[in-house]
């Protein structure tokens, strides 16, 4: 693309990914967690009294699911703090959403974008509805899975037309409450499926026993998030964990309490920062990193350390230093899939092979994760191949180019990594991280102690170095 003039013009849906000159040496504050964010919004949205979430993420996915709740009738007061809300230390600080349940009803119509708890952990909250709510979103979401929570549903006694294809858009009419009971679910393509009925189940006359009965269950730390969020809003519930039946969950029938939620950093989301401590040989802090916590961004820890970094929790958060060399790793990934695309990308400039295991489920994300990463990084002069449920990484010297992210925040992200040790990566569409991330390249670019381009004492061109 040219002006008139014939000066090169960058093209603004590519991202200059800065090049790390020296090792870096930040402290990153993270927002706050989405899967966090999104549980505390629907369980509050259900409860019988109002309840308030402290430091809760706003992003396109969390701005979705509060959008989708008022418009089936919950009132969320976005505000600061205030002296309407009770007041836990100094963790309350910051922005308050204050939400109303206010009796859920149809019609409404529900944008889920491609937020997988949106689509998913609503449909339920819509059977409680009186009257109907029609789903809908972009075109990815209509090839993501959804038939788990379909057909559950049915079986627990609504009434869902979907033109019986599994998959969005659909209609559920809500009759304003459900039989519930035991149902079967196979959610070896997302545990979101377990988690969407148990989020609800209280409110469903006979409670629910979910039992599921497929293959490998993904993402298990997830499921944990959920159990423990329904049982601090006062459920009771039954998990393997507990002793229990493996597979099995079950929620007794009761009211939920309106809570006071703190929302802890989105440890996923500190990936990319992390990771650039380690390929860089540098160190990075992440503030209020919990000592204990369900995420599974967690794991960040363990891998990175034996991918060659240093940990170290205290009271100022978590530091990861950087060594000398960054190793490759063989590990399973299946209950942390998410953190997929960051370990390959640093895989990928390590010294040796790495293979990552039991992450079919990827290619039923935001886009097909396993196919997207192995074109991108082989399009920078990597060797990365498919196996039957992950990728295998061999380290190649890498070179400039393109990295396409397919509309998938953690592809973005993933795509920065690289350049931090690459010249000349571009990453198509970075502002595809506000689906979890909000401000992503401004955070990007002050790790490294940088304005980033276009703000305030920046370069305005685009295309200038960075």
């Amino acid at each position: 693309m040219t002006e008139t003039t014939g000066r090169p013009v960058a093209d603004p849906a590519l991202w200059p990914a800065p090049l790390a000159a020296d090792p870096v040496d930040a402290t990153v504050t993270v927002p706050g967690s989405k899967s966090v964010t999104n549980r505390a919004l629907v369980l509050a949205a259900l409860a019988s009294e109002p309840g308030w979430l402290r430091r809760p993420l706003r992003s396109r996915d969390t701005l979705l699911m509060a959008d989708a709740l008022r418009a089936m009738g919950t009132e969320i007061e976005e505000t600061a703090s205030s002296s309407t809300a009770p007041v836990s230390g100094p963790a309350s600080s910051g922005e308050v959403w204050r939400v109303v349940p206010a009796g859920l009803h149809g019609p409404a119509t529900v944008d889920v974008g491609n937020a997988g708890t949106v689509m998913r952990f609503l449909p339920p909250v819509a059977s409680l509805a009186d009257g109907p709510v029609r789903f809908d979103g972009d075109p990815r979401s209509y090839e993501r899975p959804l038939h788990g929570v379909i057909d559950a549903l049915r079986t627990l006694g609504a009434r869902i037309d979907d033109d019986r294809r599994g998959a969005l858009p659909l209609t559920v009419h809500g009759a304003g409450s459900l039989v519930g009971g035991g149902v079967d679910v196979d959610a070896s393509s997302s545990s979101q499926f377990v988690s969407a009925l148990l989020l609800s189940g209280a409110r469903f006359n006979q409670g629910v026993e979910v039992r599921h009965i497929g293959g490998r269950l993904p993402s298990v730390p997830h499921i944990r998030m959920t159990v423990e969020m329904v049982r601090a809003a006062g459920a009771q519930v039954d998990a393997p964990e507990d002793g229990g039946a493996p597979n099995v969950w079950r929620v007794t029938p009761g009211a939920l309490l309106g809570r006071d939620v703190t929302v802890e950093p989105d440890l996923s989301n500190a990936q990319p920062f992390l990771a650039a401590a380690l390929i860089t040989g540098g160190r990075v802090t992440v503030p209020d990193w919990p000592r204990r916590t369900t995420q599974a961004g967690d794991a960040l820890r363990e891998i990175l350390t034996a991918m060659g970094g240093a940990c170290a929790l205290d009271d100022g958060g978590l530091t990861l230093t950087g060594g000398a060399r960054v190793h490759g790793i063989d590990i399973d990934l299946g209950e942390v899939g998410e953190l997929t695309p960051g370990i390959a990308a640093v895989a990928a400039l390590a010294d040796g092979e790495s293979v990552l295991r039991g992450v079919a489920h990827l290619r039923l994300h935001e886009t097909d994760r396993l196919a997207a990463l192995a074109k991108e990084i082989n399009g920078l002069g990597g060797d990365v191949t498919e196996t039957e449920d992950g990728l295998r990484i061999r380290p190649r010297p890498l070179h400039g180019g393109v990295f396409h992210t397919y509309d998938d925040h953690r592809l973005a992200t993933a795509g920065a990594v690289l350049g931090l040790a690459v010249p000349g990566v571009e990453v198509e569409n970075v502002a595809t991280t506000a689906k979890t991330l909000p401000d992503f390249p401004e955070l990007w670019h002050g790790m490294l102690g940088r304005a980033a381009p276009g703000s305030a004492g920046a370069p305005a061109d685009p295309a200038a170095k960075v």
